[in-house]
Parts: C-alpha cells; sequence; structure tokens
C-alpha cells in the first residue's frame, strides 16, 4: 500500500521580528546532564525510556500579541466576493515559524509542570518529580525513574493533557548515539553511524585504508600561509562538523586533534585536509570503539576535575608575526564517578606569561563549568536516593600537576603568591568559590593528567595509556 504524504510549512524566511515574531529562543537538553543521567542509572538500577512528540511543532498556540498570516497552500486556494485571494490567520505554530521551537518548549514545559514535574533551574530542559526523572530534547524526551510503572503514569497524564507521546523503547538510541549495556552493567556509548559517514566522506574504505595509532601528529598543526591551497575532493567544513559532533558525545580522545583542525574551516590549507585525513585513518581501526561508562563509588558521588595547559605551544612552529603563536592551550575534562562528562580543548583568549599562569588560566576556565556541575549532580543524586534517599555524600578533587598553580590555589584569598602578583585578581573568585564548595585539590603525576591528552599529541604510549584511563579501552 503506497502512501503519500504532505506537510503544510510557513515561509519562515518572509517574517519579520516584531511584526510577526519576537523572541525565538529555546533550549535543548546538556549533554552532561543526559550523561550524569546515565551514570546515576547505572549506580542505582534506574529503568530508562524514550518517547517522541508526534508532529510537535503543531501542539503549542502562538502568543496572542503575535498576528501571523499565511497564503493558503497550492491547490486550496479561495477567493472573496472581488476576488481577492484569502489568507488564514495562524492561532497554532507551524512548521517553518520562527518561533515554532520555542512555543513548543513553553507548552512542554507546561504540561510536564501540570503532571507535577518541577523545572530546573540549573538545566532548563532537565524536569524532576517525586518518582520520574524527565530530559527533553526538542520533541524527544528521556524518562528514568526505579520503576516503568512510575514511567507510563507520567506518560498517561501528558497523553490526557493533549501531548501525542509515542512510546520509543528505552534510552538504547539518542540522537544518533547507540547505548549498549553489557553484561557487567557498564554503557558503551558509541555513533557508528556517523564514523561511517565521516570515513566515507574523505573517500577512505575501512579495509584498504592503513591505519593510524594517534589521531594527530607530535607537532602542531599550524596556519601553513605559504602552503598549497585545499584540494581533496571532500567538504572540510562539513567533515569538521561530524568529528566536533563526535568528539563531543562519544570520542573524547579526538578534542585536541578536532579542535586544532577546526581553527581552520573557513580558510583551510592542504596541511589541514591531510590533518583531517589522519583523524579519518584513526577512526578506521576505531571504528566500533566509544566512550564507556563504568562508574565507581557506588555509596558516593564523587567529581574529578582535570585541568592542563600547554603553555605557549605553537610558539617555533606558526609565524612570528602572528600573535596566535605565543597562545597557551587549555585543555580539561571533568569525570563523575570516574566517567568523563564534560572534555574541553581550545586556545586560551589571553596570553600567559609563564607556565604557572597559563595553568591557573585553565582552571579558572574549568572552573566555570565545574561549579554548576557540582550543583547538578547534587540535585540529581538526591533526587534517585543516593545513598539513601537523603542528600548524596560528595567529594570533589581537582588534580592539578603544577606546583605553582596547585600552591596558588590553596592560597587563602586575597594572599597570592609572588609570581603571581599581577595576576591574583583574577584569581580572587576560583580561590572563594575552591574554599566554599569545599573541593580538594591535590597534585596529580603528569603520567595520570587526563587533560594532557586535550593540550597536546603525547608519544603513542602516552595516548594510548590516557586513553585507556579515560575512555575504558
Amino acid at each position: 500500500m503506497k502512501k503519500f504524504k504532505a506537510r503544510f510549512c510557513a515561509r519562515g524566511d518572509r517574517q519579520k521580528e516584531g511584526i510577526d515574531y519576537n523572541e525565538t529562543y529555546a533550549p535543548v537538553a546538556q549533554w552532561t546532564t543526559v550523561r550524569i543521567m546515565l551514570i546515576l542509572e547505572i549506580l542505582k538500577g534506574l529503568v530508562s525510556k524514550q518517547g517522541d512528540v508526534t508532529c510537535a511543532f503543531l501542539h503549542a498556540h502562538l502568543d496572542p500579541g503575535e498576528k501571523v498570516f499565511i497564503e493558503m497552500p497550492r491547490g486550496f486556494n479561495q477567493y472573496d466576493k472581488k476576488g481577492r485571494p484569502r489568507i488564514l490567520r495562524l492561532l497554532r505554530s507551524l512548521y517553518g515559524l520562527k518561533q515554532s521551537p520555542r512555543a513548543f518548549w513553553l507548552y512542554l514545559t507546561e504540561k510536564l509542570e501540570a503532571c507535577g514535574m518541577k523545572q530546573s533551574k540549573l538545566d532548563p530542559c532537565l524536569f524532576i518529580g517525586s518518582k520520574v526523572i524527565a530530559v527533553i530534547y526538542v520533541d524527544d524526551i528521556l524518562f528514568w525513574s526505579l520503576n516503568t510503572t512510575h514511567i507510563y503514569e507520567l506518560g498517561s497524564k501528558l497523553r490526557e493533557l493533549g501531548v501525542d507521546l509515542e512510546e520509543e523503547g528505552d534510552a538504547a538510541g539518542f540522537l544518533g548515539v547507540d547505548l549498549v549495556r553489557d553484561e557487567e552493567g557498564q554503557i558503551h556509548m558509541k555513533q557508528p553511524g556517523l564514523i561511517d559517514r565521516i570515513i566515507s566522506s574523505l573517500g577512505f574504505k575501512k579495509e584498504e585504508t592503513t591505519v593510524k595509532t594517534t589521531p594527530a601528529e607530535r607537532k602542531p598543526l599550524t596556519r601553513d600561509e605559504d602552503g598549497p591551497p585545499a584540494h581533496e575532493s571532500f567538504n572540510y567544513a562539513s567533515v569538521v562538523g561530524m568529528l566536533l559532533y563526535l568528539s563531543g558525545h562519544t570520542r573524547p580522545d579526538l578534542a585536541y586533534s578536532v579542535s586544532q583542525a577546526a581553527r581552520f574551516m573557513f580558510a583551510p590549507k592542504h596541511s589541514h585536509e591531510q590533518a583531517l585525513k589522519r583523524i579519518g585513518r584513526y577512526l578506521c581501526g576505531t571504528a566500533n570503539k566509544g566512550l564507556i561508562l563504568h562508574p565507581k563509588d557506588v555509596d558516593k558521588l564523587s567529581i574529578d576535575a582535570f585541568p592542563d595547559a600547554d603553555f605557549a605551544g605553537l610558539y617555533g612552529y606558526e609565524k612570528p608575526t602572528d600573535p596566535v603563536c605565543v597562545r597557551s592551550r587549555t585543555g580539561y575534562i571533568i569525570a563523575v564517578s570516574n566517567c568523563p562528562v564534560v572534555v574541553k580543548s581550545s586556545l586560551q583568549v589571553e596570553t600567559a606569561l609563564s607556565t604557572m599562569q597559563a595553568e591557573i588560566y585553565a582552571m579558572v576556565s574549568m572552573c566555570k563549568v565545574l561549579f554548576p556541575l557540582i550543583q547538578v549532580v547534587k540535585v540529581l543524586g538526591q533526587a534517585v536516593g543516593l545513598p539513601d534517599g537523603g542528600p548524596p555524600t560528595m567529594r570533589v578533587t581537582l588534580h592539578e600537576d603544577n606546583t605553582g598553580a596547585l600552591i596558588l590555589a590553596k592560597t587563602i584569598p586575597p594572599q597570592f603568591t609572588p609570581r603571581s602578583k599581577f595576576y591574583a585578581l583574577k584569581t580572587i573568585w576560583l580561590r572563594e568559590q575552591i574554599i566554599a564548595n569545599k573541593v580538594l585539590v591535590v597534585h596529580c603525576p603528569t603520567h595520570l593528567m587526563w587533560a594532557d591528552i586535550a593540550t597536546k599529541m603525547p608519544p603513542r604510549t602516552v595516548f594510548e595509556s590516557l586513553r585507556k584511563l579515560i575512555m575504558g579501552w
């Protein structure tokens, strides 16, 4: 039996701000929140379900103050007595409107709150109820509970309120990420489909390609202004975009190499294309790999933060007339119960004058993410009853491998060390928050510094050792 489908869409490109629409912002769930919930799923034996809202953008009513008019679709034209074509005024949102994502998010938020789900102040797409936790990503909803019955009860309430919710099984696949649970209870996060598309886009065939054991060379990637122009057949920006999605979700081992390549997305040279092809060759040998979530400390929650910096790593490689040549690179990894939930690799925006200063800047950058994350973990830990229904036991440790940065981080403000006098003011907030959040600052041996993999490309043996600690393989 053949099916013919058609969708009536609006021409959002013709809308004018202030006339046809006002606010368009609509948040989506942070993947950090999703990873934390997956970790808690393992620790507490939670059950998960995934739901999808059918024709999501057709549910919400438009703001009464927004008068949106639309032409009738072709084949359905009607005319008034004077022969003029009739137009329609929209009362509900429609696919194509600029405000449709926001209208649906407000609609779904209202319905979830009507079911007793409380919206989190830390993540606007996280909703916590007495028996169920929900995370929404546009029209996809992930539910967690200790009992499947509670999830079905919430789903029934949402349907009674008009939300056309369809069950899609457990959280085995979410936004292109495969979540596979093994016999030991570990969750393997993989993106084999995306990896295959990347390899295919680069023109490789797995079985015929010479694989690489690391995704980048030891030498950093530079602007290479005098090098030959890009001439490969693949779309550089498209491949980098796919790699950014891959490294940000299931492949932290690619953070440094992809960050380097992303610098030259708008003016790539042939050397940059070669760097992408090296990443592709590395993926050919690790296409079936991903991030393994195997949390530890079942009786308590622990957060371990690893900030690191590569002081002036481009100096001597990049042109000395380029100000970027003296920039340091920040890298940090934050793990919950020994599972990475945040990975970052980027050049610093300020020029550091010493290794200690670069390390401190990396620490400050990381702590802007760490301190809100502590609150998220506390709230979710309490919601699922770790360890016994009360507030969870929390241990937060910041691992630092630079002695000067370690001493300064432990120094009570407004005191400072002699060499940090000229930038000590920037660290007062950091040190106050370390004390307020009871963060334990400890020395970390360089060979155990997780973030080293996000600031430079270490030798193969070191790279594989750190990859094992971070990703479990």
